[in-house]
């Protein structure tokens, strides 16, 4: 793949494409939602970190979500998805059609020790480390030896996924988003115009421009950026001083990782063969493929459902992976114009 080529789509190495003459290694997420209790820690720490406005503190009425999605004030968000016992057998049956990991062939989980206690549901995980030893956290213990249990919730901390090919930073008129020495995408907010394009170029609705609706945390009530496109920066000003990003190193139980996407990307496959091994045959990976539609993503996910019970697009497309098709079909009209009108010319002059 050429370098024009590459910059439109495909796997790639964003920072060094930037222009970034001695990169840093790229940095990423890795989130395992197989460990996530929702307590919401990651959230209040990105806010405090990054003095994010309030979006109100109003409870939708279906959930227990307060936050309901990532916005230009939330730049963590971690979703509530509540599953009957027929939804995970379907996850559990979609999970292995779509395995195509080199994933070893698992058959029923083993028995397990009764570790659930009166009241406890499946997804309620202590907050237990997971144990580096061997690779992760055994959920096992939590569905006291049954197959499948009557219900779970699902919880997921949603974030920017630093795509390798991000539309909103090629769609920016001003430079107002630049790619980092990270490969991170960060957004100047002192440089944005307001002009929203980046907000309809991201297939993840990750960016959004701040309203008046948001509330102040600040004494004198404040509210900054109104009218700017605002996201995570992933830390941008932890990363260059040798810091974590706020929200992974608050993570009571290190569902949300932070290192090298190489070193995150291998977690993440560890996690998954550990999962199958266990019977979980649902979870698969997010963001992991450098060939999807935006050349992989700077944060990927461990997922026990499809992506869209997540929020999550199946399938993104970044809009400059199509192109190169555009200018070969305009390329195609032209030509037929110029034809046309080449044997309307002949034809008058006989």
């Amino acid at each position: 793949m050429g370098y024009l080529a590459r910059q439109l789509a495909g796997p790639t190495d964003p920072a060094r494409d930037a222009g970034w003459s001695a990169p840093e290694e790229r940095k990423g997420f890795f989130t395992d939602t197989s460990i996530c209790i929702g307590c919401k820690a990651c959230e209040v720490a990105c806010k405090e970190w990054n003095a994010l406005p309030l979006d109100g503190l109003d409870l939708s009425g279906d959930s227990y979500d307060n936050t309901g999605g990532l916005g230009a004030s939330t730049w963590r968000h971690v979703a509530f998805v509540e599953q009957s016992q027929d939804r995970i057998e379907e996850a559990r049956a979609s999970g292995r059609r779509l395995v195509d990991l080199g994933m070893p062939q698992v058959g029923a989980p083993a028995p397990a020790p009764s570790a659930l206690r009166t009241g406890d549901t499946v997804g309620a995980v202590p907050p237990t480390l997971p144990d580096e030893g061997d690779g992760g956290l055994d959920i096992r213990n939590l569905l006291g030896g049954a197959p499948t249990p009557d219900f779970r919730w699902l919880m997921s901390s949603d974030v920017c996924k630093h795509c390798t090919h991000a539309g909103c930073l090629d769609v920016c008129p001003t430079g107002a988003l630049f790619r980092s020495e990270h490969g991170t995408v960060v957004v100047q907010a002192d440089i944005c115009n307001g002009c929203g394009y980046c907000v309809g170029a991201c297939p993840f609705g990750v960016i959004e421009r701040r309203t008046d609706a948001a509330v102040s945390v600040r004494k004198d009530g404040h509210v900054p950026d109104v009218g700017v496109a605002q996201k995570c920066t992933l830390c941008y000003d932890r990363l260059s001083v040798g810091q974590e990003p706020a929200c992974a190193q608050t993570c009571p139980t290190t569902s949300i990782r932070f290192g090298t996407r190489e070193e995150m990307v291998s977690l993440a496959h560890d996690r998954v063969v550990q999962l199958h091994d266990q019977g979980f045959t649902e979870a698969r990976l997010y963001g992991a493929n450098d060939e999807d539609g935006v050349g992989g993503t700077g944060s990927v996910f461990l997922l026990l459902d499809e992506p869209e019970v997540y929020g999550l697009p199946p399938d993104p497309v970044v809009p400059t992976a199509k192109l190169p098709e555009m200018f070969r079909q305009a390329g195609y009209a032209g030509l037929g114009l110029l034809g046309a009108a080449a044997l309307a010319f002949v034809g008058r002059r006989r």
